[in-house]
Formats: structure tokens, sequence, C-alpha cells
């Protein structure tokens, strides 16, 4: 309960988690999938930091998809994957649910592919009923400023 208290203060005040600050994308989708209720893999393969904005949005978005998998989908697991393609940070998220997400009921996928779309960026859903979901998030790939911390 401290810990989502913590991340709901973070998230009023506009400020990343301490984990994404200090340490990146990677170790903060880990922390994100340990909490999770289905067993999640992470595979993240990223030489550099994204632009904060950037991480922020990926982190985020994941975040979400996360606790729709844990409250809708019955999955028994689920896989996050991000890397980056020339000019793209690219993340998929796939659980072995029951399929069935959809973008045009409720406002929670609705909503992250309005913010991707703001920032250039793409919100895909593959969702065949009896599952598997898979989502794809694209967001337009920001270098980090040199005074920005590096990948510890």
């Amino acid at each position: 309960v401290k810990l989502a208290l913590q991340e709901l203060r973070d998230l009023a005040r506009g400020i990343h988690p301490a984990i994404l600050t200090d340490r990146g994308l990677g170790p903060a989708l880990s922390s994100l999938a340990a909490r999770c209720t289905v067993p999640v893999t992470v595979t993240e393969e990223l030489k550099r930091r994204p632009a904060p904005a950037i991480e922020g949005i990926a982190y985020f978005t994941v975040s979400e998809l996360l606790q729709n998998i844990s409250k809708h989908s019955h999955a028994t697991r689920a896989t996050i994957d991000i890397w980056r393609s020339d000019t793209r940070l690219l993340i998929q998220v796939t659980d072995d649910g029951q399929g069935g997400a959809d973008t045009t009921t409720g406002t929670g996928l609705s909503g992250l592919a309005e913010r991707l779309g703001s920032v250039d960026g793409l919100f895909l859903v593959d969702s065949p009923t009896g599952g598997p979901t898979t989502i794809t998030a694209e967001l337009p790939w920001r270098d980090r400023h040199p005074e920005s911390r590096a990948v510890s």
C-alpha cells in the first residue's frame, strides 16, 4: 500500500518513479512486472536511454497494460519486449489470456492510443476472442540530453 501511495503521489506531481529516473526503462519495467498478478518476462534491448519524456510515456503505458492484464485477461503469463529500431522505441506486451481487448470499448486502451498519438506514436492491438493479446506501442526515439543520467 505504501508503494502504491508513493507511485500515486509521484504521478500526481508528474515525477517519474525513482527507479526509472535512476536506473532506466529496463529495471523500471522489471519492477512493474514483479508486481503484476501473473508472471511476466521482460526483455529489454536498449543500448542507450531515450529522452525522459519518451521513457516516462513508455513506463506508464506498460504500467497500464499490466494492470489490464491483471484485471481483465485471465492470463497465466505475459511478456514485455522493448527495443529500438532506428528512429522508434518499440514496446510489445503479450499475454496468453482470453483476448477481446479493444480500443473502441472503455477508456483505458483508447486513452493509451490517444496519449501515444499525441507524440507521433502508434498503438496497435491484436486481440482475437480466445486470445492471445499482443499490444504494440511505438514511440518516436528522442535522445537524452548529455546532462541526463546514463544507464547504470
